[in-house]
């Protein structure tokens, strides 16, 4: 189908689905800095919990009206990216507690920078040799990121920057399962995304009960709750509805360029909201990642 027979879209909606985008960038941007206030009032495991069998239980009535074949698809498709993104959540919200929430923001947005090569391994697409040129530069704005805050020009990486590329990268593992384990099924958004969000919730629950920790009891703390229900309805259901809705109205390159700015977001809101401080290093080692991130996914789109 060449351009010119493609539909353009309506100008409004077009400005609509910018603003909605901008605002999921935002709100996905300030989790990090809002989960690492909540992390001071509770341990890893335990908010985990909390937070995702709360979006379980909203999500659960459209699970429930699937019919049975989509059902059958959703569990299908989301015991196992259910697994996957549980392992993402530990990672992240461990190497969140063990990292500035500007770091992690940058840090995670490798993913898409990652996504074409785990792509080539797992679904046999090759990159494209660009990618191999936007690799570089993200990994050296990594090391320049990790070494100012770790003192030093490219100094080592901390277990808490460590736990973000691995986050990073189980994301774009679960990236490529997604399209493979959903390709041919037929599961709604919201019912898939139910189960998704039980696994992680009943996951973390089950291993806060098992360690030997256990859990405490929860925080009576307004800001806890606060930053909880924000999490729940901000970065996942309204940002799944936003970008869902905005695909339908905007092309994948605009896409990927408005949610490309959420690191960005991240690290400006650590900044004047947690009061972390960056050198000039960090924030050019944080602008390479981001630069790339943005780059190859405009590219790719």
């Amino acid at each position: 189908m060449s351009t010119l027979s493609l539909p353009r879209p309506k100008s409004h909606l077009l400005h609509l689905s910018d603003l909605m985008l901008l605002g999921v960038a935002m709100v996905w941007g300030s989790s990090y800095g809002v989960a690492k206030g909540a992390l001071a009032f509770y341990p890893v495991l335990g908010f985990l919990a909390l937070r995702f069998l709360i979006t379980f239980a909203l999500l659960l009535p459209a699970l429930l009206r699937a019919d049975a074949a989509q059902r059958r698809d959703a569990l299908l498709s989301g015991l196992p990216l259910g697994a996957l993104m549980l392992s993402i959540f530990l990672c992240e919200t461990f190497g969140l507690a063990l990292t500035q929430a500007s770091n992690a923001a940058f840090l995670i947005s490798l993913c898409v920078v990652f996504t074409p090569f785990v792509e080539w391994g797992l679904l046999g697409r090759r990159p494209a040799p660009a990618m191999l040129g936007f690799a570089a530069v993200s990994l050296f704005g990594a090391a320049l990121l990790s070494g100012a805050t770790n003192g030093g020009l490219l100094g080592h990486i901390g277990l808490g920057d460590g736990l973000m590329l691995a986050a990073a990268l189980l994301r774009a593992v679960t990236v490529c399962m997604t399209n493979k384990l959903t390709r041919d099924r037929h599961a709604p958004a919201l019912a898939l995304t139910a189960v998704q969000s039980g696994v992680i919730g009943l996951g973390s629950l089950s291993l806060a009960l098992l360690s030997p920790a256990g859990l405490p009891a929860l925080p009576g703390d307004a800001g806890f709750w606060l930053a909880s229900v924000y999490l729940v309805l901000g970065c996942t259901v309204f940002a799944f509805f936003a970008q869902n809705w905005a695909l339908k109205h905007s092309s994948p390159s605009r896409v990927a360029l408005l949610t490309g700015s959420e690191p960005a977001f991240g690290a400006l809101f650590a900044v004047l909201w947690l009061g972390e401080s960056l050198s000039p290093l960090a924030w050019a080692g944080g602008s390479l990642i981001v630069l790339a991130a943005l780059w190859s996914g405009t590219r790719r789109s």
